[in-house]
């Protein structure tokens, strides 16, 4: 595979960048068009890098066509949340608050932040990705075993004081 150096000193520039480069894959990049500028077969190159042909030809017609910002990774944003970045901290603060009347539970678990978001916040999340939304938040899915509200302590107390040890 023949492409030529599209500016003078781009061998130099593409070599320098490849010796400070951590991640192998955009270490590769700049090495296969370096190889590929020395006038390197597609096959050569291939087994210099331990790389597929489509990937030594993508990225020396990546460059030879825009150069060596071409061969730079592109940002991948991904997928837009189901509940948008700004009601995140309104769900913060229901959580927050913790469990309502109408919710009917002493604590919140996944399952009712779950109902929360499609009742209150009209998104519909997974069970699955709930978690990683609370995450996200800062919440950690471990949480203490939740004490009833009519719970009496001084009775508990009062129970284990009287009671017979089992020996």
């Amino acid at each position: 595979m023949q492409i030529t150096e599209r500016d003078a000193g781009d061998l130099e520039t593409l070599m320098r960048l490849a010796r400070r480069e951590k991640d192998a894959e955009q270490k590769d990049r700049y090495l296969c068009v370096v190889h590929a500028c020395r006038g390197e077969e597609t096959e050569r190159i291939q087994s210099m890098l331990a790389r597929s042909r489509g990937f030594v030809q993508r990225w020396a017609y990546a460059y030879r066509d825009g150069g060596i910002d071409a061969l730079r990774e592109k940002p991948r944003p991904g997928r837009e949340p189901m509940l948008p970045r700004p009601r995140e901290a309104e769900l913060k603060a229901r959580l927050d608050a913790g469990p309502t009347q109408a919710d009917g539970v002493c604590t919140l678990r996944g399952k009712d932040v779950q109902r929360i978001l499609e009742r209150e916040f009209g998104v519909k999340y997974t069970l699955d990705g709930v978690y990683p939304l609370l995450h996200r938040l800062g919440y950690s899915c471990l949480s203490p075993r939740p004490r009833h509200e009519k719970q009496d302590l001084a009775a508990q107390t009062k129970f284990k004081e009287e009671s017979a040890p089992l020996l």
